[in-house]
């Protein structure tokens, strides 16, 4: 059987005149994923838009399309091509598990919800000649056997971070704004490996530096620290993402520095409680974020705050007060969100219900654009001021201010690298994009970041750093929204 499996490019990573790094993050690790379940035999092609021209003139059997929102219209597209030429189309994803009726027309088979399970049900019938036009995941959802990802279809060079690994699935959390929640609706929205598995998975990837793409990889705090226990002595570094509660409590942040972790990614989201409280961000309530970061540094990790401006409790000062507290906290990395109200959130049927959605573009939907009529301010105002923030956060002058943050020389220096690195080389980024050779900068920004904080003498001299990377978040993830 020939497969091809595509991810389309989102409508924001294909501009002719400027490709941003970090739609050469990360390989399809979910497409790969649902590829270890096919058979020896099969003839898979896996191919990922954002860092290569899709052949489309192939005849396969069977297509399998993931689709985010910002895709969405792209990957319909191709879902009709397919279609018209004979081969029998699937689309899953986010989107598709939020919107059905919408992605129905497009397809053959749609799946909602995490297909690890109802795939192999699928591929059964498909063999048999009989495919069904739906399947849903089932309310009972596990990780345990999972066969080995299909990396050996994945294209490393292309990638800034080909080391991208997921050991859990979901968020213990239930925010109103996080996309992922529709995801999961019907079952367990969090489950995770068993820990040798994962083990395992790492013992398998080349080199040293890893990134965990979870949503919460502290979330379960015994998997989390039998998986940091395991990957003492491995020698490696790592970037992940948690929540402020967790990383305020004793014990796990520390396990995690000790197997390596050195950046992690932090929903802070806003400072307004009263934000906080309305989509439903309770792990931050009551919590001392100038604390949390002051811990993370202590342990040698930088941290990169990811932060929501548009919430209701949001006026035109938001701008300027979150980034003095963020600079003058040293956080190394920000990303910034305009919020957005994805379609089967908590937060999609709020704006619905009150008429304050201007529009269901979803090429527009990109945590960029203003889709919805904030209640303090202009949607202009609120685009001018994430642009603003992100221009602010990243001038010389703040890069600066937030080294000086830092109590050592060592620590200052290694802020300033890392953090001109990532936005100060923007045309550099997008030649070795075009030149397919990204990779090859991984290596000079660990040598940049090798042995940020105390800890990178226990690791031993030449120790690689870890790059901090940013991966929109929300959810991620849309390969962009994301993270919560």
């Amino acid at each position: 059987m020939r497969v091809k499996m595509i991810l389309p490019a989102l409508t924001e990573a294909v501009s002719p005149f400027f490709r941003p790094i970090k739609y050469s993050l990360f390989p399809p690790l979910g497409l790969a994923t649902l590829a270890a379940y096919l058979d020896p035999e099969d003839e898979i092609e896996l191919q990922d838009e954002h860092v290569e021209r899709l052949d489309i003139g192939d005849t396969p059997d069977l297509v399998v399309i993931q689709v985010y929102i910002t895709s969405a219209r792209r990957a319909y597209e191709l879902a009709d091509d397919y279609r018209e030429r004979g081969a029998h189309v699937c689309l899953g994803g986010l989107h598709v598990t939020s919107l059905p009726d919408e992605a129905a027309v497009h397809a053959d088979t749609i799946f909602l919800g995490p297909g690890e399970d109802s795939w192999q049900q699928f591929l059964a019938d498909f063999r048999s000649g009989h495919p069904g036009s739906v399947y849903e995941a089932p309310a009972r959802r596990s990780l345990h056997g999972i066969p080995p990802v299909r990396r050996d279809l994945i294209k490393r060079r292309r990638y800034m971070v080909p080391n991208s690994i997921v050991v859990t699935r979901g968020c213990p959390h239930r925010c109103d704004f996080c996309y992922k929640e529709a995801f999961f609706q019907g079952g367990n929205s969090f489950y995770v490996q068993q820990v040798d598995e994962a083990l395992a998975e790492i013992d398998r990837l080349p080199g040293r530096h890893l990134y965990f793409l979870d949503d919460h990889l502290f979330g379960d705090p015994k998997f989390a620290r039998m998986l940091f226990e395991g990957m003492r002595g491995m020698g490696r570094l790592f970037q992940g993402a948690a929540t402020v509660n967790s990383l305020l409590k004793p014990g796990l942040l520390e396990k995690a520095a000790e197997a390596g972790l050195r950046s992690i990614f932090v929903g802070l989201e806003t400072l307004d409680e009263k934000n906080l409280r309305q989509s439903q961000k309770i792990q931050n309530l009551n919590r001392d974020y100038s604390a949390m970061i002051r811990r993370v540094h202590d342990n040698g990790v930088m941290v990169n705050g990811s932060f929501v401006f548009g919430m209701d409790g949001d006026g035109p000062d938001v701008f300027d007060r979150t980034l003095d507290w963020a600079i003058g906290n040293g956080v190394e990395t920000a990303t910034f969100h305009v919020m957005t109200p994805y379609p089967g959130t908590g937060l999609f049927d709020r704006i619905v219900g009150e008429g304050r959605l201007l529009h269901r573009d979803w090429d527009r939907y990109d945590t960029r654009q203003c889709v919805f009529r904030p209640a303090g301010m202009t949607p202009g105002q609120l685009e001018d001021g994430y642009w603003r923030a992100y221009k602010e956060f990243y001038q010389w002058r703040n890069i600066l201010r937030g080294a000086g943050a830092k109590e050592k020389l060592r620590g200052r220096v290694r802020h300033v690298a890392y953090a001109a690195g990532w936005k100060k080389f923007e045309r550099l980024w997008n030649v070795l994009i075009r030149a397919r050779q990204v990779s090859c900068a991984l290596p000079v920004l660990e040598s940049v970041l090798s042995g940020f904080g105390k800890l990178g003498n226990r690791i031993g001299a030449g120790a690689d750093g870890a790059v901090q990377v940013q991966y929109v978040g929300s959810a991620t993830p849309d390969r962009n929204v994301v993270r919560r």
